[in-house]
């Protein structure tokens, strides 16, 4: 192993000095035919893709969908297709749920994929005591049953997104030997998917080597090996770029996005995703009052902060439904309303010289200008009388706090919803039981609570929109805007972005 000094080190810059580093351990920097590397813009907290808070964030699943399979795939413009199921439905009365399993599949140490792990994980995920954040769905059919490589189930609880999440968060296929002979621990230390690429090396806070699958179903990968480099820092991505040391990058500023993408040698790509960008508002303190709360979104000019602040890139939305959401109803309108906000707030005795006081919480560098946003939000409310200080996260943090419920009043937060439902926007984010709501009151969850199961489509989907409504009414939360994806690479590279936002190796080309 090649080491340098400290003296060496501070002489390269913080992209070389990585790419040196990586080198030293037998990997190329520099793009290579048949090596990619993604400066990447978070750490892998766990190999396991089904259990913890951290498997339903959506910066993960890049990886998570490189390793492993979905039990349905969806393709980047989110259109569900074949997985390691090629069929599946329910029965005419939705009673019964049924499945088929694709033939041929093997496990990365070629044992043979089988109808017992796709049920075995199911069962699993289903399971309270094994920590599947999403267990509440996959509890909501049970009874299984395998006819060689037919499954049936019985739906103990209708959930009109159960095939959806298939294709999710958490919705994931793992290895029923392997699993057992070694346990979790011994998971992490060597995880077997069925994905295009197989796990070759592993840092913590540093990389991830991965190198192709031969006997992917979906045909040999088109890089033989690829790299992600953790770097969270957006600066340092960028830097990673513009000198070499790696093909692609994501999530940088747009100013950079917008000067880089004019460089000789790169190309770049800008696509609207199913994420967006909120602030998750908690019921403590101040905001159990309602003024304070609709002061606080009225005062928010977001339409000058996709503008200024993000160069055009983003779509300002008041619901969690982003237009291209199947809940989404352009009616429900907050608006940007500082003189409103100053009304709302003295009403509950306070102004600009007895202001409301607050902390905000956010991410830095995470999404493209997250910290700056927030900045300018607060600038926004000390003009009306809202004085926030922020602190801020890194994003594992801010799940830590959420599932305990122990976020500060406002917490900023972007929300990916690659299925677009409502139920995995709206529901799990304002639901009280969902351990993703940070608003957690009777009201809100008396209106939510029958939809889960409603079987009439249409009644369900106006359902949500009336919640969307009531909610907006209230100020249970600030929707921001839909996030627009910036994506740089070398320019003998072809990206096909992907609107769930997952940028997934498989989707990248030599040019």
């Amino acid at each position: 192993m090649t080491t340098l000094n400290r003296r060496d080190a501070l002489a390269l810059g913080a992209g070389t000095f990585l790419a040196a580093l990586l080198a030293g351990r037998g990997i190329s920097a520099a793009a290579a035919s048949d090596t990619l590397t993604i400066a990447f813009n978070v750490n892998l907290p766990s190999f396991d893709p089904t259990v913890g808070s951290n498997a339903t964030n959506p910066a993960t699943q890049a990886i998570y969908r490189t390793v492993f399979d979905h039990f349905i795939d969806q393709g980047p413009d989110l259109a569900f297709k074949p997985g390691l199921l090629t069929e599946w439905g329910w029965n005419e009365d939705k009673t019964k749920v049924w499945m088929t399993v694709r033939e041929g599949v093997t496990w990365h140490d070629g044992t043979p994929l089988t109808a017992e792990d796709i049920v075995w994980s199911l069962e699993r995920a289903a399971k309270q005591e094994t920590g599947n954040p999403i267990q509440f769905i996959w509890s909501t059919a049970g009874n299984y049953k395998i006819d060689g490589n037919k499954i049936t189930g019985d739906v103990l609880r209708y959930e009109p997104t159960y095939f959806m999440w298939m294709a999710y968060l958490t919705g994931y296929v793992l290895p029923k030997a392997h699993y057992e002979k070694v346990g979790a621990e011994g998971f992490e230390k060597k995880p077997i998917g069925t994905g295009p690429y197989m796990v070759d090396a592993y840092e913590g806070n540093s990389f991830l080597r991965l190198k192709a699958n031969p006997n992917y179903f979906g045909g040999k990968p088109p890089f033989e090996t690829v790299v992600f480099k953790f770097v969270p820092d957006a600066t340092s991505r960028v830097a990673e770029i513009e000198s070499g040391s790696s093909d692609v990058t994501l999530d940088i500023p747009y100013e950079e996005f917008d000067r880089l993408k004019s460089v000789q040698g790169l190309a770049g790509i800008a696509t609207p995703i199913t994420d967006i960008g909120m602030i998750f508002i908690t019921n403590v303190d101040v905001m159990l009052d309602k003024n304070v709360r609709l002061a606080a979104h009225h005062a928010i000019d977001k339409k000058a902060i996709v503008d200024r602040l993000l160069r055009g890139y983003g779509v300002p939305i008041d619901t969690l439904e982003a237009p291209n959401y199947t809940a989404y109803d352009p009616s429900v309108v907050v608006g940007y309303d500082p003189e409103k906000a100053k009304e709302l707030l003295a009403a509950s005795g306070y102004s600009t010289d007895k202001p409301a006081k607050f902390t905000i919480q956010t991410t830095r560098g995470l999404k493209p200008k997250d910290y700056e946003m927030i900045q300018a939000i607060v600038g926004m409310w000390r003009k009306v009388g809202i004085e926030a200080d922020i602190e801020v996260y890194e994003i594992a943090k801010h799940f830590e706090l959420r599932a305990a419920h122990q976020l500060a009043p406002a917490a900023f937060y972007n929300w990916g919803n690659a299925i677009i439902d409502p139920t995995t926007s709206t529901g799990f984010a304002m639901f009280g039981p969902s351990p993703h709501s940070a608003w957690k009151t009777e009201d809100l969850d008396k209106l939510i609570g029958p939809l889960w199961g409603e079987k009439d489509e249409e009644k369900r989907i106006a359902g949500w929109k009336a919640v969307s409504k009531y909610i907006a009414e209230n100020g249970y939360v600030i929707p921001l805007l839909q996030y627009v994806q910036p994506i740089v690479f070398k320019s003998q590279l072809k990206v096909a972005p992907n609107q769930s936002g997952a940028l997934q190796p498989v989707h990248i080309e030599k040019a």
